[in-house]
This record gives structure tokens, sequence and C-alpha cells, in this order.
């Protein structure tokens, strides 16, 4: 891969969910073009990469949370179709084995991510009172 360019190249977790892409392309190129789970998974982990790499460019951490929170569902999806083929018999226990491994760390990773960009911006929880007592201040 050429010299990082843009900072999201530089993360661990975009290396990884590129590795995936890479890892599941030759199974993709295998299946039938009739197995729906082959388009959501080629759809799937295409996206945890251009979410990774759009919510990476964000400035406001509530924005780059809910790119970071989509790439995290979409490799949960991935690991669904993998679990979809083999059910179906398309794919080994090896191979899914294999694919989860790798969507593990990227899942591990984009929740840290998630936890970091997301800490300090919640409130505090109030004290709740059943019957408060409110002043007439007249």
């Amino acid at each position: 891969m050429p010299a990082p360019i843009f900072d999201h190249e530089k993360l661990k977790v975009y290396q990884e969910a590129l590795r995936f892409v890479a890892w599941v392309d030759p199974l993709l190129e295998r299946l039938p073009g009739k197995v729906a789970a082959k388009d959501r998974l080629d759809r799937a982990s295409t996206s945890i990469v251009l979410n990774l790499a759009e919510g990476n460019g964000k400035r406001s951490h509530p924005d780059r949370c809910r790119f970071f929170d989509i790439a995290r569902g979409s490799a949960v999806e991935c690991a669904a179709c993998l679990d979809v083929l083999r059910v179906k018999q398309r794919v080994n226990d090896t191979e899914v084995a294999e694919g989860k491994a790798i969507l593990l760390e990227v899942v591990s990773m984009t929740a840290g991510l998630i936890a970091r960009f997301s800490s300090g911006w919640h409130e505090e929880p109030g004290e709740y009172i059943a019957n408060p007592v409110i002043e007439d201040k007249e």
C-alpha cells in the first residue's frame, strides 16, 4: 500500500477493514450470482471501509460516532452473511472462522473509537424527584 496520505489511512481499524475486503473478494468471486448474501456481503464489507473513512473526516464527535457506528454495524452484518453462507453450505467452518476473526478485530477497534469520541458528550443524569415542590414566586 502506498504511503498514507489521509488520516483515515493511518487507522489500524481501517487497515483491518481493507484486509477483510481483500480476504472476502476471492470468496465472493466463487459464489454464484443468485446468492442473496453475496451481494449483501460485498456491499457491507465496502460500507465498513467507506464509513470509517468518512467518519474519521468529520469534525464533530457525534458525527464521527454516527459513521463509526454504521461501520460497526456493517461489520456485524458481514459476520451474519458468513453465517448464512455457512448454513447454505457455500463456505466452510474454517473460512467463516477466518473471516470472523478479522471482523471481530474491526468491531472491537470501531467500538473503541466510538467510546473515545462519545465520552464527555453525555448529559449527567439528574436526580429523579417523585413529587417535586415548586415554589410560587408571587
